[in-house]
């Protein structure tokens, strides 16, 4: 991604999918398939519920006919996780599932996963971007199929979810069919790093970190996938490959400059040395979709308080959801003020495209103030709609 004396960006939104049915034994059944949580160059962790309380177990090794190693739970639970630590990197292991009642999983070519490669690492990484997903209906499915057949042998190394994958409310049921049974034969062999939806506010809380948001997901609070250690699920941050990942929390978390979150933004920004930052939170600052990034609170906060942040912070690339539309602007810097203007922040406008004017290029490293892409990829199942055309955004 970086060469000698210029750095290239270049934005791939691409849109995955292998289907698979429940397995069962000694009446035992799985309620979500397994899935990948806090992916690293030497670690993961693999969860999962059953229908009953038992003790777990996984088996894993690099052959598919060799899954000579095991990592255990501790105790017996409906819902399982295990860490596998010691790997290797950018290394692909086949697992199984097993439980005292017997093995719930088979061996299969699909459930894999790969470590990341080793930290600083300048190799190219592939993401699959969804935010506002979670309807469990056709447009859902059909977003998931398409990007499925579109990359084809090169699924995607990373799954990023913007929120709102579990309409209407984030209840626990409704994560359970319309993420973890929609995406199972993605979740299985891809780690999936979210940010919190407000429909997953409804009945999650980033505050006490509880709810069926936090009790599904496993994210570093300590620094366990790089980064500074943030205290909290809300926001993180972790890295893969030479790219810096910051996740933020734009629906609940206090959004002022001296609040716990940017407070600790501006300090994880000062401690990585990684070639790439991408941001990503819920409210997208610049939009004119479902949703009007000029007129909402919560749109507004993060532009005016976290953008300032971030680009002195040499930020390259920032994802949002929350406006049910796509959206991509050129290369930008500096746009603050409500409402947004164009004038004097556009740094490239060109289209950004290798075919057309080409990438937007930018000195190598994390300078200040060069600009950085905005993407809003609220298109991942909900009805997409347009409502006006933003100064800033290339192409909705």
């Amino acid at each position: 991604m970086k060469g000698n004396t210029k750095k290239t960006l270049k934005v791939l939104l691409s849109i995955l999918f292998v289907w698979g049915g429940l397995s069962a034994a000694w009446g035992l059944s799985l309620v979500r398939q397994p899935y990948l949580q806090m992916g690293t160059s030497d670690s993961v962790i693999v969860v999962w519920r059953t229908d009953a309380a038992a003790n777990g177990w996984v088996r894993y090794g690099t052959s598919l006919n060799n899954l000579s190693e095991k990592s255990e739970t501790s105790d017996p639970s409906t819902n399982q996780s295990v860490t596998i630590s010691g790997l290797e990197p950018a290394t692909r292991y086949y697992y199984t599932i097993h439980t005292d009642a017997g093995v719930i999983t088979d061996p299969d070519e699909n459930t894999y996963f790969e470590t990341a490669p080793e930290v600083g690492s300048k190799t190219p990484v592939r993401m699959w971007v969804v935010g506002d997903s979670g309807t469990g209906g056709t447009a859902q499915k059909n977003v998931r199929d398409s990007m499925v057949n579109f990359v084809g042998e090169n699924k995607p190394d990373l799954f990023l979810h913007m929120g709102d994958m579990a309409y209407s409310d984030g209840e626990d049921q409704e994560f359970t069919d319309r993420f973890y049974g929609i995406y199972s034969d993605i979740l299985r062999n891809t780690v999936c790093w979210p940010t919190m939806g407000n429909h997953e506010g409804y009945t999650s809380n980033a505050n006490s970190e509880s709810g069926p948001y936090y009790e599904g997901y496993i994210l570093p609070t300590n620094g366990e996938a790089g980064g500074l250690a943030s205290g909290t699920e809300a926001y993180y941050s972790f890295d893969y490959a030479n790219i810096h990942f910051i996740v933020l929390e734009s629906h609940q978390s206090s959004r002022e400059v001296t609040g716990p979150m940017l407070t600790w933004l501006e300090a994880d920004l000062a401690a990585t040395d990684q070639d790439w930052v991408i941001a990503y939170w819920h409210h997208g600052p610049y939009t004119k979709g479902s949703h009007d990034s000029d007129t909402e609170s919560r749109h507004i906060d993060m532009r005016e308080n976290a953008l300032p942040i971030l680009e002195a912070g040499g930020v390259d690339l920032v994802l949002a959801g929350h406006s049910h539309i796509y959206e991509r602007t050129f290369l930008v810097d500096g746009a603050y003020d409500t409402p947004t203007t164009a004038e004097g922040h556009i740094v490239d406008n060109g289209d950004g495209k290798a075919s057309g004017d080409g990438p937007y290029v930018k000195s190598p490293g994390l300078n200040p103030h060069e600009g950085a892409v905005y993407v809003t990829a609220g298109h991942g199942g909900a009805s997409v709609s347009k409502d006006g055309t933003h100064p800033l955004v290339y192409f909705a």
